[in-house]
């Protein structure tokens, strides 16, 4: 059975928005007392009572966009009836029944799915009697919450999950394979490609700038696997923002570049490449994620060759002349499976766990091609490395001093390890720290990591590494072996 589906409806600036932020602890949609602030649909994936329920927002009924945009928004508010199991109304208190309330009201009346009137703004008990009037418009149980102050969350809760349709069967929720930051400047049609990769219109489209005003989960299944898929706001130069959505909206893409597994830097080939561009590459490198940049629209640049572009994006991000390219037709759906397919494949590397041998290798051969230079009046020295983590895959090398190793030289073992780890597409952590007397390279299968890989023979200084093997871990007789061989050869003073 699906993830049963709880949508909120009601007219705008009733607290929808933070109604679903208080139900999910966490701070989804943008809140702003501008009037229209939500158009696509938001959604949070929401645990409670061993019950899981996808919780969907939806913009305000009966108004009229800025943009223009008010037939977009109604479609995305009948697609979340349609496809809810359990709806909230929600009413302001303070103010009380208003015409457009009852207009809601009317609209809803034909709905045979199970309705709450949520009477939000109840800050206090002394409020909970004005919401009684709201019972004149005869929409389900009504109770009086309050989401700003979390008053009244756990009757919602529990009147949620009493209508909730019953579990076909305990089988457990399907675990996310993969999520994705969809980021880029305004119009570079982002909202574009996440409804070809849901097969469905999840996301308003339309040519006016800034229509996503939102960061938005969007689920999808393919070939067995759950994907999520996270549209952001297109960003801005900071000096252009010029309303508190636009800053909330830009805040929105940093996290969701933050949480995501890869990320998908959309660029426009029609115009030229922009400091806002290149500030989003530099927030994506800081923060370590894989990410392919995604040339869509190329349609509208055929027949200019792919390769022609290609320089150029190369030349304008040299910092990231690891990270693939992709030319795709998000409209016509050209190339967006194979995005998909690119995005798994880079998960699985930064996902990957080297073994301690082989990373040795690897850096005993960087070091004999190129020995650190000397640094005030001392040689530096690499004894062993390890890798630590994954996502983004970490190195720690154990050296006679990390301030004796320069910027260039740490750029140099980088790439080597990219070069000849299975790291090639993706970002690396490295930290170089000071031995102490208590580090010993880690050959002892206790302080091995789990499903370590057991590295072949070493090889001769200067030998090809391009046939480099992995293999499972190793047997007792010959962790003692390695261990020997280490201590005496590998991470003897280089």
């Amino acid at each position: 059975m699906a993830v049963p589906v709880v949508a909120i409806v009601g007219r705008p600036n009733v607290g929808k928005s933070s109604l679903l932020n208080a139900l999910s602890g966490r701070r989804i949609a943008i809140v702003d007392p501008t009037a229209g602030v939500t158009r696509d649909r938001i959604s949070a994936l929401i645990k409670a009572d061993r019950r899981f329920f996808e919780l969907v927002d939806t913009g305000g009924m009966g108004i009229q966009d800025v943009d223009n945009l008010t037939a977009h928004v109604e479609r995305q508010i009948e697609a979340a009836i349609d496809q809810a199991q359990v709806i909230l109304f929600v009413v302001d208190t303070r103010i009380g029944l208003t015409p457009l309330d009852e207009k809601v009201a009317s609209r809803l009346r034909y709905v045979t799915k199970p309705i709450i009137c949520v009477a939000n703004k109840c800050d206090t008990a002394a409020l909970d009697s004005q919401a009684a009037e709201f019972y004149k418009i005869g929409r389900g149980k009504l109770v009086c919450v309050s989401a700003e102050q979390k008053r009244g969350l756990n009757d919602l809760m529990a009147l949620i999950l009493e209508r909730l349709p019953e579990p076909e069967s305990e089988a457990a929720l399907v675990d996310v394979a993969m999520k994705l930051a969809i980021v880029g400047r305004r119009n570079t049609g982002k909202s574009t490609f996440i409804n070809s990769l849901a097969q469905s219109e999840r996301m308003i489209v339309s040519e006016v700038p800034g229509t996503t005003r939102d960061s938005v989960d969007v689920r999808f299944e393919r070939d067995g696997k759950v994907f999520i898929a996270m549209d952001t706001a297109g960003v801005r130069r900071k000096k252009s923002i010029a309303s508190d959505v636009e800053f909330y909206s830009a805040a929105r893409a940093e996290r969701s570049i933050r949480r995501a597994d890869v990320v998908l830097l959309f660029l426009d080939p029609r115009v030229r490449i922009s400091k806002v561009d290149k500030q989003l590459a530099e927030y994506v490198l800081e923060h370590h994620k894989p990410a392919i940049f995604v040339i869509n629209k190329w349609d509208l640049m055929m027949p200019m060759p792919t390769g022609k572009f290609g320089n150029y994006v190369r030349a304008i991000f040299p910092s990231l002349e690891f990270v693939p390219i992709a030319f795709i037709t998000a409209k016509s759906g050209k190339n967006v499976h194979a995005v998909l397919n690119l995005a798994q494949n880079l998960y699985k590397q930064a996902s990957t766990r080297v073994g301690t041998g082989d990373l040795n290798r690897v850096l005993q051969h960087a070091l004999t091609r190129q020995a650190p230079p000397m640094r005030h009046n001392r040689r530096p020295k690499i004894y062993f490395a390890t890798q630590v983590a994954t996502n983004p895959p970490t190195i720690v090398l154990f050296t006679n001093g990390p301030e004796l190793f320069d910027d260039t030289y740490h750029r140099y073992l980088l790439k080597t390890f990219r070069d000849h780890l299975p790291f090639g597409d993706v970002p690396l952590k490295l930290y170089l720290r000071r031995r102490r007397r208590e580090d010993r390279p880690p050959t002892e299968e206790s302080e091995m990591p789990q499903a370590e890989q057991k590295p072949v023979r070493r090889k001769e200084p200067g030998t090809d590494l391009s046939n480099l093997k992995f293999r499972s871990s190793l047997s007792e007789e010959e962790i003692e072996q390695e261990k020997g061989r280490y201590e005496s050869e590998l991470w003897k003073d280089l």
